[in-house]
């Protein structure tokens, strides 16, 4: 969709997916190469809102409000995991014929986006990878998701103990706060970014607290996590099998999902193309400028331009 000065606005859609009402943003022209967004924790479709409109100039641009996070409904009850987050995005792209698409995977975005790839690897052209992880690269057990060989109990964080746990929910929320929040050095550049750039934390926060079961939700959500680090080993082999096109662009101060987990990539996919910027998890909001260099002529090599 574009308005009279020519400037891309991302079309505003809904679309009932099972019992789900999902809810995501599209733009470009349909008849081009399709890029998938999908988005992190614990932000929605909004943390794209700058690169959807220069992704859409050339390509078919989706990004989708998972459950429980931005706009999407559910119902009442049901599964707290990311295979269902992985299997609404699957009956999402069925429901609008799309069967090929390149991959942009964000923090939880990797796990969804990796298990769309292992159950149908013919779908995927090309995945960026910003702070994406697919490794057990891990500098301590603070690591979001990588302790998988120590005891969790329902609604405890991977790094958290059993006596931790009454810290638990305070620390999930007030992750959002300006002067609490731990990934690399994001309250450094959040004082130095314009403050229109701080709306998706507002956002988020709202979306997130005003909805009743969210927390739990959430927390669960987050013991989930262990069975995505499970599942590493099949989304290496994916990786191995298809010598699919990647990009990964790292921000190398993230203390969540650290630089050698871009770097093993290489691993897997001796051409992949890596780089590590110098600020921490949330990059694409620090430094959009800097992404877009990267992931355009990226796009342009392996997805070109025009039809499908």
């Amino acid at each position: 969709m574009t308005n009279v000065t020519g400037a891309i606005i991302p079309a505003i859609n809904h679309l009932e997916v099972g019992d789900y009402n999902a809810f995501y943003r599209e733009a470009g022209p349909v008849n081009a190469p399709t890029v998938l967004l999908l988005h992190g924790f614990p932000t929605s479709f909004f943390m794209f809102r700058h690169l959807i409109p220069i992704l859409a100039v050339t390509y078919h641009v989706i990004a989708l409000d998972y459950p429980g996070f931005g706009f999407t409904k559910g119902p009442a009850k049901y599964p707290h995991t990311f295979e269902n987050i992985a299997t609404v995005t699957e009956e999402f792209l069925k429901a609008l014929y799309i069967s090929k698409y390149a991959l942009y995977i964000f923090d939880y975005g990797a796990p969804v986006g990796l298990k769309l790839a292992v159950r149908n690897p013919q779908a995927v052209s090309a995945i960026v990878s910003q702070n994406g992880n697919a490794y057990g690269m891990a500098p301590t057990a603070t690591a979001q998701g990588q302790a998988s060989n120590r005891e969790c109990s329902r609604g405890t964080w991977p790094f958290l103990g059993p006596s931790e746990n009454h810290l638990v929910t305070a620390m999930l929320w007030r992750e959002f706060s300006l002067s609490t929040l731990p990934w690399g050095n994001i309250r450094e550049e959040l004082r130095i970014l314009p403050f229109s750039s701080l709306r998706s934390w507002w956002l988020d926060w709202t979306l997130m607290t005003n909805r009743p079961g969210n927390d739990d939700y959430h927390l669960d959500l987050f013991y989930d996590y262990r069975n995505n680090v499970k599942q590493y080993p099949e989304f290496q082999q994916y990786l191995r099998n298809s010598q699919v096109p990647l990009l990964a662009v790292w921000g190398q101060k993230d203390t969540i999902f650290i630089p050698p987990g871009a770097q093993a990539f290489r691993r897997d996919l001796p051409h992949a193309e890596i780089h590590l910027l110098d600020v921490g998890h949330f990059t694409l909001i620090s430094n959009l400028e800097q992404i877009v260099g990267y992931i355009l002529p990226f796009l342009e090599k392996h997805l070109g331009k025009g039809d499908k």
